[in-house]
């Protein structure tokens, strides 16, 4: 599948998650009018998108205006979503937006076993000719909406299982072996 979806200026770019806690499963979701692409995603790569807009919204201007007022609820995907890659984003001052490319994840890409069989080839040396290949999402957004997806982001988050105080990883419900207390 090679689908490519974009959305200049969306009305809402939030983040959610379906099920219980620790088997939740994470989206990333654009709106548009009617227009809906989900992409899954793990709860790191949705805190760390969150985290990275958060460090570049700090250095521009605090816009007046406050919060964004759409739902930051998140629409069940009606169909499966693909699995979320690699992300690029970009500030441009001109036009005012963040702009989020979302990649689908590479199942076929090239193994260890094929890295060097073609010396010769020094144009390919970082897979840019792969660049385009997949799903992706070309997501634009206001520095409002950044902020509104990093908040919901951060409670959506932390709405799962907390940590365990002494070695970081998630606390069930029934219990925890923690490394750190044997």
């Amino acid at each position: 599948m090679s689908d490519s979806i974009e959305f200049d200026r969306v009305d809402v770019f939030t983040t959610g998650a379906l099920g219980a806690p620790g088997r939740r499963v994470f989206y990333l979701q654009a709106r548009l009018g009617d227009r809906i692409a989900t992409v899954r995603c793990e709860k790191q790569q949705a805190a760390a998108i969150a985290q990275y807009l958060r460090r570049a919204l700090a250095h521009l201007p605090i816009i007046e205006g406050g919060r964004f007022p759409e739902s930051m609820s998140l629409t069940p995907p009606d169909d499966e979503p693909f699995v979320l890659g690699s992300v690029g984003l970009e500030f441009r001052k001109e036009s005012d937006l963040f702009t989020l490319v979302l990649r689908e994840f590479d199942t076929d890409g090239d193994t260890d076993e094929d890295a060097g069989d073609n010396d010769d080839d020094d144009d390919d040396l970082f897979g840019d000719d792969d660049i385009d290949e997949g799903s992706s999402v070309r997501v634009s957004i206001t520095r409002n909406q950044a902020l509104a997806f990093c908040d919901h982001t951060d409670k959506i988050v932390a709405a799962g299982r907390p940590d365990c105080e002494y070695c970081k990883r998630p606390v069930d419900p029934d219990g925890h072996f923690c490394p750190r207390m044997n």
